[in-house]
C-alpha cells in the first residue's frame, strides 16, 4: 500500500466512515463481477448508453469534479483511477447506482444531477457496468479496493466479505 492510500485510510478511520462490504442499504449484499469479461463487455455497452454523457467515454469524468457548481451540484466524478469510485465497497456502489447517493448516505437533501437507476436498469444491468468501470482500474486500486470489499487476501483480510461486519478500524482490531 503506498503512502497517498495509507493516508486515506488513516483519515478514512479518523471520521469513523463504515468501509467495509455490509449488506447495506437494501440488505443484500452485492458483488460485481470485473474478471467476467461477458459481464464486463455488456456493461461497457450499457455505461456508453446511459453513463458516458456525463461520466465520460474514457471515464475520466467532468472537470472540476470536486467543485459544487452555483446551484450546489457536483459535476460527475471520473470512475477511473484518478476519481474515488475505487475507494467505495462493490455493494455500495450498486447502492449508490441503484438508489442514488442521498438515500445511500441518509441525507434526501443531497443535491445530485445523477438519476437513480431503479426502474431504469435492472441489478443485473448496473452490476454489469460497475463491473465495466472496475475492470478498468489498474491492480493497486483493485486490491485496495478488494480490501474494502474485505474479499482480498492480506492483512485486512479476516474472512469473505459475507463474515466482515463493522467499520475497518474494527476489524483492524479483531
Amino acid at each position: 500500500m503506498n503512502s497517498m492510500n495509507k493516508a486515506l485510510l488513516i483519515a478514512l478511520l479518523m471520521t469513523g466512515n463504515t468501509l467495509l462490504a455490509d449488506n447495506g442499504t437494501d440488505g443484500v449484499l452485492t458483488v460485481l463481477q470485473a474478471d467476467d469479461l461477458t459481464v464486463v463487455f455488456q456493461g461497457e455497452q450499457i455505461y456508453r448508453g446511459h453513463c458516458a454523457s456525463c461520466h465520460g467515454s474514457e471515464l475520466e469524468g467532468q472537470p472540476d469534479w470536486r467543485v459544487r457548481d452555483d446551484n450546489g451540484y457536483l459535476p460527475a466524478p471520473p470512475h477511473d483511477a484518478t476519481g474515488h469510485t475505487w475507494h467505495h465497497a462493490d455493494d455500495q456502489l450498486f447502492e449508490i447506482t441503484k438508489y442514488g447517493p442521498g438515500v445511500v448516505i441518509g441525507d434526501t437533501s443531497y443535491k445530485t444531477v445523477m438519476p437513480a437507476y431503479k426502474g431504469l436498469l435492472t441489478d443485473n444491468e448496473i452490476v454489469a457496468v460497475l463491473s465495466y468501470i472496475k475492470n478498468s482500474w489498474p491492480a493497486e486500486q483493485r486490491e485496495w479496493q478488494e480490501q474494502i470489499n474485505g474479499t482480498a487476501a492480506g492483512p485486512l483480510d479476516q474472512g469473505t466479505a459475507k463474515d466482515n461486519k463493522g467499520t475497518l478500524l474494527e476489524r483492524l482490531f479483531k
